[in-house]
């Protein structure tokens, strides 16, 4: 099994009515901006672990890395079972994180992946003074939206839900953590046994049954009732002053997901509305990028976000 270089310390944080799991690596310093790790859909903060052990001892040495779990995911859970979930919540889960960690108007450097990557650009957009830099590791967002879709999409919403409360949508277990690491491998070929072996024991846990279930709640499972509106997304990233740095696999994961429904190309054509962004690729990488090449998705950090005498936004 995967030994990490760096162990975390793990801290359980009240935000907004509800336990917040978080991971950290060093110890705050108030003349270099926090470096916070946030996950995609149904991953964990752990997953960043072995990024994090790729960094140079110089710019780890020189940081305080924050990786929460999602509202919902790993071991935030929230206090009652919930049946659905707002995105907007994420960006109020993290603002109230910031508060905690980087108080009094310190700035931070933001990394995001997959679901974790559309947080970090609109948060960007809405708190634009409290952050310096901004990663985005395959956040893409969704495909464009018409209004004349809003009531079918409401409609398939509430027979989802009748069908979460009948148990007919669930999240799948298995019968040890060896079997959730082949499950992680099967998605993932590029995933090594003793990574995907170490993972497999963040990612899931033993249940009342013995069975091995995935740290995440089914709700999840359900789509949005909320069309994704491309015009508001748009103002949110146009409202962004930090430099932006938009990592993408040449797996195109994109095109496979949405075939002919939303493209790269369209991806790169929102991005212009960023006002200061790079596209970068990654090689030999598919959707779970800071797994595949962590080494070179830690250099891009370090490259990217260099400290710098932070300012205050007071």
């Amino acid at each position: 099994m995967y030994t990490p270089l760096r162990p975390s310390t793990t801290q359980d944080l009240p935000i907004r009515h509800m336990t917040y799991r978080v991971r950290t690596w060093g110890q705050p310093r108030a003349d270099v901006p926090p470096l916070v790790l946030l996950h995609g859909w149904m991953d964990v903060g752990a997953s960043y672990q072995f990024v994090v052990d790729a960094l140079s001892e110089a710019f780890f040495t020189g940081r305080h890395i924050i990786a929460p779990d999602w509202r919902g995911f790993g071991h935030s859970m929230p206090p009652s079972p919930s049946d659905s979930y707002s995105f907007a919540d994420y960006l109020g889960d993290l603002d109230a994180l910031l508060d905690h960690y980087a108080p009094q108007g310190q700035m931070v450097d933001l990394v995001g992946h997959s679901m974790g990557g559309n947080v970090v650009m609109l948060y960007a957009g809405v708190r634009p003074a409290r952050i310096r830099r901004v990663i985005n590791l395959e956040g893409f967002g969704l495909p464009a939206t018409q209004p004349a879709q809003a009531p079918e999409r409401m409609a398939k919403w509430l027979d989802e839900l009748k069908a979460l409360h009948s148990g007919a949508i669930e999240l799948k277990t298995y019968d040890s953590v060896q079997a959730v690491a082949a499950r992680l491998q099967k998605t993932n070929h590029r995933l090594s046994a003793d990574k995907a072996l170490w993972l497999a024991g963040e990612w899931a846990a033993p249940n009342a049954q013995g069975r091995w279930a995935i740290l995440g709640d089914a709700a999840h499972k359900i789509l949005n009732p909320q069309l994704f509106r491309l015009d508001e997304t748009l103002a949110h990233y146009a409202a962004i002053t930090a430099p932006v740095l938009a990592v993408e696999a040449t797996a195109d994961s994109l095109g496979q997901w949405w075939k002919d429904r939303y493209s790269l190309a369209q991806y790169h054509e929102r991005l212009k509305a960023v006002p200061h962004c790079r596209i970068a690729q990654l090689d030999d990488a598919g959707h779970m990028l800071h797994h595949d090449q962590p080494q070179r998705v830690a250099q891009m950090i370090e490259d990217f976000c260099q400290p710098e005498p932070t300012r205050s936004t007071d």
